[in-house]
């Protein structure tokens, strides 16, 4: 989440707040739930407005068209708080990664909330281990958080000494990024049989992405796009950035031979390139990118544009040359997806 524009979007949703108040407000009313066709679906996370709780989760279904704008809302009738981060789906349930709101809300299959993690500090995004256990990094709590998966229950803390953003598992390892310009420009490496720091790997500032790609190897993203070899630790391959803003949001196609990543424009990139794209795949024209995914399913690419900050985002959709081929309003702030 961006300080600055969560803080224009507070004081934005402040302002609209207490020029729209009613003297006499309606009861509010009761959601409808949904029952969804059995295609596969797209979730959008919304983050809402920082300390304004109007986070939300939106449904896509690609089959037919379908777009549910705060489906948690219409399948448990509230909402789900206060800046939704992130979302993930483990052991046949889903986990939402409610940042401000310091906590993760566990669903079934219908997004329909049947327990809560607690004792976080500022959650970001969480990540399966195996079955019994799961790792929840954090902005501000210079640890990772363990959790047991069979109750839904924090058990410790893996100290890292550095905030924590996106985590991807490698061989029993977990590699770890983190934000905390300017003094960090590590990832690190997680020993997940001990839960302990094993290592650390310059990979240059602002390096909040990772993913792995069909070979094993590690790609992350921040002010350099580095390849790291997850049985060595070593950097394999590093290149700079050239961005006007930080390079974030970095993503593989479905056969995982193809890196897409937002700085600004969408660009596109074969993992056996030795060099980085030297023209955007998308441009952005008119719209202002804030979050990417690609669909696993199809190789569809979605994009959102948060416009303003306190408005419904949209979300725009494009095949796999880069064409657009339709868009769609999702809740305010839309940020990322979680793709069935």
């Amino acid at each position: 989440m961006n300080t600055t524009k969560a803080t224009i979007g507070l004081l934005s949703a402040a302002i609209m707040f207490f020029s729209c108040k009613k003297d006499n407000p309606s009861t509010p009313e009761t959601p409808t739930p949904v029952t969804p066709s059995a295609s596969k679906k797209v979730y959008v996370v919304n983050e809402g407005n920082f300390n304004s709780s109007n986070a939300s989760i939106s449904l896509y279904d690609p089959a037919t068209g379908n777009i549910t704008e705060d489906y948690y809302k219409t399948q448990n009738g509230s909402g789900v708080g206060d800046v939704a981060q992130s979302m993930n789906y483990i052991n046949s349930k889903f986990y939402i990664v409610v940042n401000n709101s310091s906590k993760v809300v566990v669903c079934d299959n219908q997004l329909k909330k049947t327990a809560e993690i607690s004792g976080l500090t500022s959650p970001r995004y969480i990540l399966k281990i195996n079955d019994e256990k799961a790792y929840i990094s954090d902005m501000y709590s210079n640890a990772i958080s363990v959790i047991n998966l069979s109750d839904n229950t924090k058990t410790s803390d893996i100290a890292l000494g550095s905030s924590s953003e996106t985590m991807v598992l490698a061989n029993n390892k977990v590699f770890v990024t983190t934000y905390n310009y300017p003094s960090t420009k590590y990832a690190y490496v997680i020993d997940a049989a001990s839960n302990t720091k094993a290592d650390s790997i310059d990979v240059g500032l602002n390096a909040t992405n990772i993913v792995i790609d069909k070979n094993n190897k590690i790609w992350v993203l921040g002010n350099k796009l580095s390849r790291i070899n997850p049985e060595t630790n070593a950097v394999e391959a590093s290149w700079e950035v050239s961005n006007t803003n930080f390079s974030y949001k970095l993503c593989l196609n479905k056969t995982k031979d193809t890196l897409y990543f937002l700085n600004d424009n969408i660009y596109r990139m074969s993992i056996s390139d030795n060099a980085l794209p030297t023209s955007t795949f998308i441009e952005k024209g008119s719209k202002s990118f804030y979050g990417m995914g690609v669909n696993p399913n199809d190789y569809t690419i979605y994009a959102t544009d948060a416009l303003d900050y306190t408005q419904k985002a949209n979300v725009y959709i494009f095949n796999s040359n880069g064409t657009e081929l339709k868009n769609f309003k999702a809740g305010v702030v839309a940020n990322g997806f979680y793709f069935e």
